[in-house]
């Protein structure tokens, strides 16, 4: 194998794959990246920890064909500290590796490209198209409310509804529920759920940027596959059942407050501040115009704050926990949100102008 390439464009396409190695991987070639050199395609580097894979693809002047493994975080922090932008880069039939680049020359220790698991395919799978931008926005506005107990390991992921010509993302700990939908061309036949787990959720939040649209493929042998400009991420999914989210979902409230959304957000922020793992609890009233606010706790202290908000309705007073009611004000963007309640024993909603919707269970204290 010998080529030329950009440092640039190989530290690009390092920086993209690396994070899914793992630290202390049960097989040691799980360090290293598979390094295909082919004239046809480019250069390919792909990293596994055998859960999760990620390729990307990039350009090279490539003079002769050839496959291997090199250690990829070592390899990546050498590229990183190169001055020079070209890099001559070859390696010789025993894996070992000559990284040239102005006055450095470095040698680096490689493993055969046999030893590195087999990648996924989208051979018999499914598949689904959306907009990048849409797809990172609906992951970013629901994941945060995953649980984080894995003892229900459905609920540890988010799940990917495709029904009617409509993609879902649910998450969901059983105390709080993000939703949003975007429609989606498919046929039919392709509806399906199924569960991403949170660190594929996390690395495509990573990966996902630009214009364009990314490529979803669901297999057989529980696997999505994600393709978008050069990069291909593969993932086992959650095998699990999710539960009937769309019960919790309340379809009517009588009472919509509209709320400043960056205001009350900071205003949660200081409530938190006086919260303990035992006393999460924050007090919400609703009066003539005003929502007023009161969280304490015995170890700590008490704080009051009042927000201006539009609402005319019957006075309600409700009990939720502030870090889950700011969890949703973060994602989103717009300048108001709504919450909607039907009295202070029910769930309120948080919506907001766009196909979003959360559903937050009240405290009882």
């Amino acid at each position: 194998m010998k080529l030329t390439l950009s440092k640039s464009v190989f530290l690009e396409g390092l920086n993209a794959i690396q994070n899914v190695v793992s630290n202390r991987p049960t097989n040691p070639i799980l360090t290293n990246a598979l390094i295909s050199v082919d004239p046809a395609v480019g250069v390919t580097l792909t990293a596994t920890d055998t859960e999760m894979t990620v390729k990307c693809t990039i350009s090279g002047d490539i003079k002769t064909a050839g496959v291997t493994t090199l250690p990829v975080k070592r390899l990546t922090n050498i590229v990183r500290e190169l001055t020079d932008e070209t890099i001559e880069f070859s390696v010789d039939d025993r894996n070992i590796a000559t990284i040239r680049c102005g006055t450095s020359n470095f040698k680096l220790n490689g493993m055969s490209a046999s030893e590195f698991p087999p990648v996924p395919t989208t051979e018999g799978s499914v598949s689904y198209v959306i907009s990048k931008s849409k797809f990172a926005e609906m992951l970013q506005k629901t994941h945060y409310a995953a649980s984080v107990d894995d003892s229900r390991q459905a609920l540890t992921g988010v799940l990917l509804n495709f029904k009617d010509s409509k993609l879902t993302c649910v998450a969901t700990d059983g105390r709080r529920l993000a939703m949003m939908e975007h429609e989606v061309d498919f046929p039919k036949e392709n509806n399906r759920d199924v569960i991403l787990p949170k660190r594929a959720v996390a690395e495509l939040l990573r990966i996902l940027s630009g214009e364009g649209d990314v490529k979803i493929y669901i297999s057989k042998g529980s696997q999505a596959i994600f393709s978008f400009d050069n990069i291909v991420m593969c993932c086992k999914l959650v095998d699990s059942v999710y539960p009937n989210f769309r019960q919790v979902i309340i379809t009517k409230c009588d009472h919509r407050i509209t709320v400043p959304r960056e205001e009350l957000l900071t205003v949660l922020r200081r409530a938190v501040l006086v919260t303990t793992e035992k006393s999460n609890s924050m007090r919400l009233t609703f009066a003539d115009n005003v929502l007023s606010l009161t969280a304490s706790s015995p170890d700590v202290g008490e704080v009051q704050e009042s927000v201006t908000v539009k609402y005319s309705g019957p006075k309600i007073t409700a009990i939720f926990n502030p870090v889950f009611m700011a969890d949703p004000l973060k994602a989103l963007t717009n300048d108001e949100v709504y919450i909607e309640l039907n009295d202070a024993m029910s769930p309120g909603l948080i919506k907001a102008d766009l196909p979003f919707l959360y559903v937050l269970m009240p405290l009882r204290v």
